[in-house]
């Protein structure tokens, strides 16, 4: 009886995965959504297409070869960062115009659907002026207060989640301790934390965290400390990889856990992807700080010294800790000038960064200000950016820039819950990645960087589609 009951188990099993590995084209349609430049396609509907058996593909045929029964990564989010920056520019605008902005970014039906954000612990560079919530030399935290935020960010926070459907996916991120716990006595340019103060900057992170929750915004997750290896001329604060391995098996992870929070995805890093793997495997390689880090964060910055996106340093992350997420943390295109917001590169680096960021491994990605004025702040400064959208406060319009379309082409049709599926393509003109949602849709996203047109073949088990990519664009291609 054992045995039969075993064998039962077994087919069953099989049967489980063999059902989960099978995939048909048999009744479904593509429907094409593009972005492209030199046109007015921005995320329009553009067209549809069917499959059609089809034979061995011949190498002259340019494909994008798509297989729903190999799964990888679930996608958390795809969102940006809600800053005191983005904060007082959309406090600025028409209630009319706020109403269009959180339309446009966070409804999934009739906009962009961010289903993820960011946030930051005390003030950041898009902060108008540099602050703190306690009073100086508190290490009890007794004078812990957020009425700073009170005023813009928690409110605009509060309508995000709402016009996202009543969930948002937060996470948050010191730039820097108080000054007094710090060994330069400055929030900014760099300076490290005082020993002694560990233990009160612990705490700090659990205050916040409560403090927000209690105000009805749920935090998800956290971040260590964001860019620990640079000494900016804003908020910053330099750890180590020792240094940051140290504090959070000492002190960061047994406090979260101590106040209940151990459920909280704490993540690691949070700067370029230049030093991804060294930071990572100093963090991962110690099992009493592992058992706290939920995955490593990056940013895309590397390009400063002249590099490239260094994304087999990711790579190499995920091959080496695979059971450790990956998430990208912020990045924007630096050095605003409001004459080129229409400059096709600024949607194309979004593009490239996602499409390859994605296909190593990362399973949620953050942009950084999801608003920022005509001047690319504010910004107490000067470290003036663009984001994917700009308020001109003087005239009350949004100006949405492309990156706004290309990221839309991933935040709205890859939903939280997503996997990625493999998608391979046999032209280097055309990048690709691709999703399976939970309700069965497939999302293939094909980017065209080159300055030619593309007919290309869909194929999935042998079954082809006709679709079309023109110069310099991006595609989104929902089968169902």
């Amino acid at each position: 009886m054992r045995k039969s009951v075993l064998t039962f188990s077994i087919l069953a099993l099989t049967a489980s995965v063999q059902a989960q590995q099978t995939y048909s084209t048999d009744g479904k349609k593509i429907s094409v959504y593009t972005t492209a430049q030199q046109s007015a396609l921005r995320l329009s509907p553009n067209g549809t297409a069917e499959f059609k058996p089809h034979g061995q593909p011949f190498e002259t045929e340019v494909t994008i070869f798509v297989d729903p029964t190999k799964t990888f990564q679930t996608i958390q989010g795809i969102g940006g960062a809600i800053t005191d920056a983005a904060a007082e520019t959309f406090a600025k605008l028409s209630k009319e115009k706020q109403q269009e902005f959180l339309t446009a970014c966070y409804d999934k039906d009739k906009g962009a659907g961010y289903s993820l954000a960011r946030t930051h612990i005390n003030s950041c560079d898009f902060s108008s002026d540099t602050y703190t919530y306690v009073k100086d030399n508190d290490k009890e935290l007794k004078s812990f207060d957020v009425s700073h935020d009170k005023k813009y960010r928690i409110p605009l926070i509060k309508q995000a989640i709402a016009a996202a459907g009543g969930q948002l996916t937060t996470f948050v991120s010191p730039w820097s301790p108080p000054a007094w716990m710090k060994d330069n006595n400055n929030m900014l340019q760099g300076g490290k934390l005082l020993p002694e103060y560990r233990q009160a900057w612990a705490n700090y992170y659990v205050k916040f965290i409560q403090t927000y929750e209690a105000l009805g915004i749920p935090i998800w997750g956290l971040t260590v400390q964001n860019e620990p290896m640079a000494k900016q001329t804003w908020e910053s604060c330099i750890y180590t990889a020792d240094d940051e391995r140290d504090f959070i098996k000492g002190y960061l992870g047994p406090t979260l856990k101590k106040a209940g929070m151990d459920n909280k995805k704490l993540i690691a890093w949070d700067h370029n992807r230049d030093l991804i793997y060294q930071r990572a495997s100093t963090i991962l390689d110690d099992p009493e700080a592992a058992k706290y880090v939920w995955g490593i964060g990056y940013h895309w910055y590397e390009t400063w010294t002249g590099s490239g996106m260094q994304f087999d340093n990711v790579k190499r992350v995920h091959e080496t800790y695979p059971e450790t997420n990956l998430i990208f943390t912020e990045g924007c295109k630096e050095v605003f000038n409001l004459k080129k917001v229409d400059d096709w590169t600024l949607g194309e680096r979004y593009g490239y960064s996602m499409v390859n960021d994605f296909n190593n491994g990362t399973c949620a990605w953050t942009d950084w200000n999801v608003l920022l004025d005509e001047t690319g702040g504010p910004n107490h400064v000067g470290n003036l950016c663009y984001a994917p959208v700009h308020a001109d406060t003087k005239n009350d319009k949004l100006i949405y820039t492309n990156s706004y379309y290309y990221f839309a082409h991933f935040s709205k049709f890859v939903r939280p819950g997503a996997k990625r599926i493999i998608a391979s393509s046999n032209r280097d003109k055309l990048l690709t990645t691709a999703f399976i949602n939970t309700d069965g849709k497939v999302a293939v996203i094909v980017m065209n960087r080159s300055d030619d047109a593309l007919p290309f073949n869909i194929s999935i088990k042998g079954n082809n589609a006709s679709v079309n990519s023109p110069a310099h664009s991006i595609s989104t291609l929902i089968i169902k």
